[in-house]
């Protein structure tokens, strides 16, 4: 069958100003209702803070809100979120359609369960405020609310392609009624291998209906999706080049291995949030909790943890119980948290992409931020070519513990909590019968709980691997004990709840 889907129209837009995003282009003077979106939809964003468009919203709009398809490429934080939100929500209220149980009005897909949690967040009161009903579908967690909430009816159901997959063949869930579908972090989704469920559920969507794909990058087949799927789509691009924010500063600090952990140390007991990367799960547990051994206030996040954990430390974390969130590359898209002004590369990360979208997490919607990467001689080829292939020219510096350049990159007193980390809760073992089971009469041996051999190999597993490199200790100066105590008994019961399945 021949493919009636047309080359798409190509427009960029390169914002003046990056401090004043807002102000970029004459498009932007008038504001939302210039480019067209509802009244009841601009009262609904006033109530939120949101006045002015970002350039990517401004570019976007006028052709979403008239029904095209549009396939949009913005860097991370550039107000993607709320350049696809506005049309399903304006497209939504316009056709005034009764919800259906199991049969949503609109599909936002997005590739894990943060970044469906954070749309969810920044849609939910607008939705409130015209009277529509939004949910989140994704893993990790038991199905029961999701039915249920599928069952009631929903007009925006936002989802991850796995679980929906799996509410699709159960009977619970249709596409049939789906007026809109936005694919967000299409090259995310590239990159975990959703490809193949993405495609199976945009055949499912109506082929009438109007499709929006936004992304960081258009690469990694995205192209070939958008030509499939979407119908004379026009792409807009904020940003030609992933080129590094101006208000972001790079910077390299050289360590010996044994003064990886102080120097890091450090740099987290400064005021403010920051933001610590890992390769590994391991590695983001393990750093976490040598962090609060020390003094921070840190939790992880991973995927390891259970959604209930996962969600316990980002609130934390958001909502200032903990300073620093200790992470894989499961924050480094679409986890937006306000006020992060450190970020570090724990662990120098696999490609210069990865790069790109952790140090995306600061200096966001014009604020500034810093980039740090801790490096050890052996690394140093490696973060060369990193930079290189991200296009970031970084300062590198060496330093030890207590040099001049970790207050200069994070100011301010060093705090660190009082109190040790709570004792790692154990669960508690089986007691042994008194009388011998009857298969020990028989010459077999009964099963019995693994022995304190076991118990020191798991430690020493543990206590090995992931991102690690020698030492714990504060480092800095120690300033007062003013940072919350309760973090280090979170990460504890964090941990505790991750073995147990929570």
């Amino acid at each position: 069958m021949a493919d009636r889907r047309r080359y798409p129209t190509t427009v960029s837009t390169r914002p003046a100003h990056p401090a004043h995003p807002a102000r970029s282009a004459d498009s932007l003077d008038d504001g939302f209702a210039e480019l067209g979106v509802p009244a009841p939809l601009i009262a609904a964003l006033a109530a939120q803070g949101v006045v002015q468009p970002f350039p990517i919203q401004a570019a976007t709009l006028p052709h979403s809100l008239a029904g095209r398809d549009v396939l949009g490429r913005g860097r991370t934080g550039s107000g993607k979120t709320y350049a696809f939100l506005l049309p399903v929500l304006a497209r939504l209220v316009a056709s005034a359609r009764p919800r259906r149980a199991g049969r949503p009005r609109a599909l936002i897909l997005a590739p894990t369960r943060e970044l469906a949690t954070q749309i969810h967040a920044a849609v939910a009161p607008l939705a409130d405020a015209l009277a529509l009903r939004a949910t989140t579908v994704f893993g990790g967690v038991r199905p029961g609310q999701q039915v249920a909430a599928l069952a009631a009816g929903v007009d925006i159901l936002v989802a991850c392609p796995g679980r929906l997959l799996d509410h699709l063949s159960s009977g619970h869930a249709s596409l049939a009624s789906v007026e809109i579908t936005v694919l967000d972090e299409a090259d995310h989704m590239a990159d975990l291998g959703f490809l193949p469920a993405v495609r199976e559920l945009l055949s499912q969507t109506p082929s009438r209906g109007q499709r929006l794909l936004f992304s960081a990058t258009l690469d990694a087949g995205i192209d070939v999706l958008a030509k499939r799927f979407l119908n004379d789509p026009i792409t807009h691009s904020v940003d030609e080049t992933p080129s590094p924010t101006a208000t972001m500063s790079h910077h390299v600090l050289r360590v010996r291995a044994e003064d990886r952990m102080p120097v890091l140390t450090d740099l987290a007991a400064a005021p403010g949030r920051t933001l610590v990367f890992t390769r590994t799960k391991r590695g983001a547990a393990r750093l976490a909790r040598q962090l609060a051994t020390s003094g921070v206030a840190a939790v992880e996040l991973h995927g390891n943890l259970g959604q209930q954990a996962r969600s316990r430390n980002l609130r934390a974390f958001a909502e200032g119980a903990a300073s620093t969130l200790v992470a894989t590359d499961i924050a480094a898209r679409g986890i937006h948290v306000d006020g992060i002004e450190l970020v570090i590369h724990a662990d120098p990360p696999a490609e210069h992409k990865a790069y790109v979208h952790r140090s995306g997490r600061t200096a966001r919607a014009g604020a500034e931020g810093t980039v740090v990467t801790l490096m050890t001689n052996t690394q140093a080829r490696e973060v060369a070519t990193l930079l290189r292939r991200a296009g970031i020219a970084a300062t590198t510096t060496e330093v030890g513990p207590g040099h001049a350049m970790l207050t200069r990159l994070a100011p301010g007193t060093r705090h660190y909590t009082a109190t040790a980390p709570a004792p790692e809760v154990k669960p508690a073992r089986r007691r042994r019968k008194a009388n011998p089971p009857a298969n020990a009469a028989e010459g077999r041996q009964p099963k019995s709980p693994r022995g304190s051999a076991g118990r020191s190999k798991s430690r020493h597993r543990a206590g090995h691997g992931g991102s690690g490199h020698g030492g714990s200790g504060q480092g800095g100066t120690a300033g007062t004990a003013t940072r919350r105590g309760g973090a280090a008994d979170l990460s504890a019961r964090t941990r505790v709840g991750a073995r147990r399945g929570r």
